[in-house]
């Protein structure tokens, strides 16, 4: 049962498919293993285990009958503890939350378990996931899978250590500026933002509306689309004879390529090494709109998510690790004024984005500039903090600005993700390209 803990989510539902693998016997090792590990208080804010008891044993009996959902039937999965679940406690991150038990799932969760994925429970995360560091000093901090003493990344930090170390064969967060690819790239995982609006919101802890999105963090393509499409209730993509041969892919210039650590570069440099011997074409250029955007981040960002939660955390701001309250202070000062220009601009950036890539398949460009950094100084370090967050999610906040989707590769260097990036609702095109290089990696 030990393979069990590192295989694929597909793996495992063709294992349940050919009668190699009882779910029962699947959900109880990977709940043994949860129970066994040093780390899962640091990993798991709470477990269902008599729900995935239950749903293990509902899933036994369709593969006995031939019945079985999707081939994710029986196939556990941990949620980021933003997604309402029934009966369970959700709290995101929060002291704010605390105690707060939803009584319906969220529409994503209801349409995962409708394709008989089993749910573990909830992982922890950032401060009601307003940072890509992953550091909570008010529940956990999750550690990287390359150093316990380092940040996972975040805000979907207990995600990506649930499937790193082995505790959850996939895992589900959530992406406003970062908050699925940092985490997936600093645990070599694949992780996919997905476009706004495309998959359900509904049941799911808000932070800044406009920009939340949801998406999964798994061991390969291959799992990512299957999660992707079970999260929306459609059918997963067909991957297979995705090639690089003939595509055109545009190595994004400027400001995503400045400040990066040496092995960011060289996981970076490699890939594209890797994607040009696939067939790929790829070229070096910058985009105005991209520049033109960062700066604006500050405005649209913090004061949404300032607006959002100003009245339940100024009601009790002590419950709250200081530079994550400081980070949603950041927007109290932004007019309204401000904030419709921003968005105004932020709009016409977004067109000029799409005019100015039209010609390539995939933008891509480092997934984060910096490694995962030190948790104790992250903790005592006030302007560290700061400065680490906003240059981890520098890159990634690119996506979120322009409306695109992302999917985050790993590129064979510890924490040093590859980013590629589509045009908006274009996942399925996403997740060819991103098997394509997937195979071009390894």
């Amino acid at each position: 049962m030990d393979e069990w803990l590192k295989a694929s989510a597909a793996d495992l539902g063709r294992g349940i498919a050919a009668g190699r693998i009882d779910p029962v016997d699947l959900t109880g090792a990977f709940l043994a293993a949860i129970d066994a590990h040093p780390l899962s208080p640091r990993v798991w804010a709470r477990l269902t285990p008599a729900r995935a008891c239950a749903g293990a044993k509902a899933a036994h009996g369709r593969a006995r009958a031939g019945t079985r959902l999707s081939l994710l039937d029986g196939v556990p999965v941990g949620w980021k503890d933003l997604f309402d679940t029934a009966g369970t406690a959700t709290e995101a991150g929060s002291a704010l939350l605390k105690g707060r038990v939803p009584t319906r799932d969220a529409d994503v969760l209801r349409n995962a378990s409708a394709a008989g994925m089993v749910c573990l429970g909830k992982t922890h995360m950032t401060e009601l996931a307003f940072s890509g560091l992953g550091l909570n000093p008010v529940t956990a901090s999750p550690p990287c899978i390359h150093d316990e003493d380092a940040v996972s990344g975040g805000s979907s930090s207990g995600a990506a250590a649930s499937v790193a170390f082995g505790l959850a064969p996939c895992g589900i967060g959530s992406d406003t500026g970062g908050s699925v690819r940092v985490p997936a790239a600093w645990n070599d995982l694949v992780g996919l933002k997905t476009t706004a609006g495309t998959l359900p919101m509904g049941g799911v802890v808000p932070l800044c509306p406009r920009f939340d999105t949801l998406g999964p963090l798994a061991r390969n393509v291959e799992d990512a689309a299957l999660v992707w499409a079970a999260m929306g209730g459609w059918p997963a993509p067909d991957l297979t004879g995705a090639t690089l041969q003939g595509a055109r892919l545009l190595w994004l210039d400027g400001t995503a390529m400045t400040d990066l650590a040496a092995p960011v570069a060289c996981g970076f440099e490699r890939a594209v090494e890797c994607l040009r011997a696939a067939g790929a074409t790829v070229e070096r250029g910058g985009v105005d709109a991209v520049e033109r955007a960062l700066p604006l981040a500050a405005t649209v960002f913090a004061a949404e998510a300032y607006g959002v939660w100003a009245d339940r955390i100024e009601a009790q701001p002590d419950l709250m690790f200081a530079p994550v309250r400081e980070r949603f202070r950041g927007g109290r000062s932004v007019s309204a004024p401000d904030y419709v220009a921003a968005w105004r601009l932020l709009d016409d950036l977004r067109r000029g984005y799409l005019a100015a890539t039209g010609g390539f398949d995939a933008v891509i460009l480092p997934t984060s500039p910096i490694l995962p950094p030190d948790r104790a100084r992250l903790e005592r370090d006030v302007d560290y903090f700061a400065d680490r967050n906003l240059l981890t999610l520098r890159n990634t906040r690119i996506g979120n600005l322009m409306g695109l989707p992302g999917l985050t590769l790993p590129t064979g260097v510890p924490s040093a993700g590859l980013l590629i990036q589509t045009p908006p609702r274009s996942e399925r095109r996403l997740l060819r390209l991103g098997r394509a290089a997937e195979i071009a990696l390894s």
